[in-house]
C-alpha cells in the first residue's frame, strides 16, 4: 500500500524495505545506479573502445611496410590488403598508418605513400595538411602532374587564407622542374596577392624562372622584395628560439640556376630541398643546443644561490 502524506510540520520517515519488496525496488532502480553499497561511487573500468595507447606502434607500422612492399600495383589488390591489416582493429589505427608513411617517405617509395594515402582518405581519416603534403609531394615526384595540380587546386580553393608556405614551395619547384613558367608564375601572383612571404628555395626558383625569361628587372625587384633574413624562428618542445640563418650560395643576384642546355640531374625535388636546407639546419640544432645549455646553467645558478640565501 502507498505511503500516506505526513501532516504538516512532521518530518516524514522512511520505513526500511524487506524481502520482496527490496529486490523489486531494486528492479525499478529506486536507488541511483552509480552508487555502490559497500559505500563510495561504483569503480568504473576505462572504456577500450575509446584508448589512445602508443604501445605497440612501432612494430605495427614495420610490418605494414614490409607486407605492403610484397604487394603489387594493382589498386584492388592493395586496397583489399589494408582491409584486411585493419579488420581486427576496434579504432583506425591512425598513428600506425602515418608512422609506416614516415617510413615510406624516407626510404622514397612514392607509389606506395600514393596509394595508402588515398585508401586512408577514402575512409574518411587523416584528413590533415601533414597527409595532404605527403601526397602532394609524393604525387610530384612520380611526375603525376595533373593529379598533383588536381590536388592543389582542392586544397587552395577550400583553404585559401590558411594554406602553408611549404605548399606553395612544393608547386613552384614542380612547375619548375617541368619548366612550367606560367603556371609558376600564376602562383607566384596568387602568393603576392593573399600576403604570403614566399621561402628562401620559392625566392630562388621564381628569381631563375625570371632570369630565365630574360626579365632582369623584375630578377632584381624579386630579391630587392625578399631579402635574405638574418634571423628565423625554431620551436622545440613548446619553447621558441631565435637562430640565425647562414647565408646560402644560391640567394642574391649571383645565384647558380639551372641552365637549360644542361641535363637534368636524376635527383627527385625532395632530396634537391632536402640538400638547400641541410646546412642551415645543421647550424639550427647547434644554436639550439647553445641555447638549451645557457637555460639550464641559469637554472642551476639560480638554484644554487636560492640554496646559499635558504641556509645563511
Amino acid at each position: 500500500m502507498p505511503q500516506s502524506k505526513p501532516p504538516k510540520g512532521e518530518v516524514a520517515t522512511l520505513e526500511p524495505l524487506k524481502g520482496i519488496q527490496f529486490v523489486a525496488s531494486i528492479g525499478r532502480r529506486k536507488f541511483p545506479s552509480w552508487v555502490c553499497f559497500a559505500g563510495g561511487p561504483r569503480p568504473r573500468s576505462p572504456r577500450v573502445w575509446k584508448t589512445r595507447t602508443k604501445i605497440g606502434t612501432v612494430s605495427k607500422s614495420e610490418k605494414l611496410v614490409e607486407h605492403v612492399k610484397a604487394l603489387s600495383n594493382v589498386k584492388e589488390e592493395v586496397y583489399s590488403a589494408l582491409d584486411s591489416f585493419i579488420a581486427w582493429e576496434v579504432e583506425f589505427p591512425l598513428i600506425v598508418i602515418k608512422k609506416a608513411l614516415r617510413k615510406l617517405q624516407v626510404e622514397k617509395e612514392w607509389k606506395r605513400i600514393i596509394q595508402i594515402s588515398k585508401w586512408m582518405l577514402s575512409k574518411g581519416q587523416g584528413k590533415t595538411m601533414g597527409t595532404y603534403y605527403m601526397l602532394l609531394n609524393a604525387l610530384a615526384n612520380e611526375r603525376r602532374i595533373e593529379e598533383a595540380e588536381e590536388l592543389w587546386m582542392e586544397i587552395f580553393n577550400r583553404h585559401m587564407e590558411y594554406v602553408p608556405r611549404m605548399f606553395f614551395t612544393r608547386i613552384i619547384t614542380m612547375y619548375e622542374r617541368n619548366n612550367m613558367t606560367e603556371k609558376l608564375l600564376e602562383v607566384f601572383a596568387d602568393m603576392e596577392e593573399l600576403g604570403v612571404k614566399p621561402e628562401r628555395l620559392a625566392v630562388v626558383k621564381i628569381a631563375s624562372t625570371f632570369k630565365n625569361m630574360g626579365m632582369m628587372d623584375k630578377y632584381e625587384k624579386v630579391f630587392k622584395k625578399y631579402p635574405e633574413t638574418e634571423w628565423e624562428y625554431r620551436y622545440r618542445k613548446g619553447n621558441r628560439y631565435r637562430v640565425p640563418v647562414p647565408k646560402s650560395q644560391g640567394y642574391g643576384k649571383n645565384s647558380i640556376h639551372r641552365d637549360e642546355s644542361t641535363p637534368n640531374v636524376a635527383k627527385d625535388d625532395e632530396s634537391a630541398i632536402h640538400d638547400f636546407h641541410t646546412a642551415e639546419v645543421t647550424n639550427q640544432q647547434h644554436e639550439v643546443s647553445q641555447l638549451l645549455e645557457e637555460k639550464e646553467n641559469l637554472i642551476h645558478q639560480n638554484d644554487s644561490t636560492l640554496n646559499v640565501a635558504k641556509y645563511d
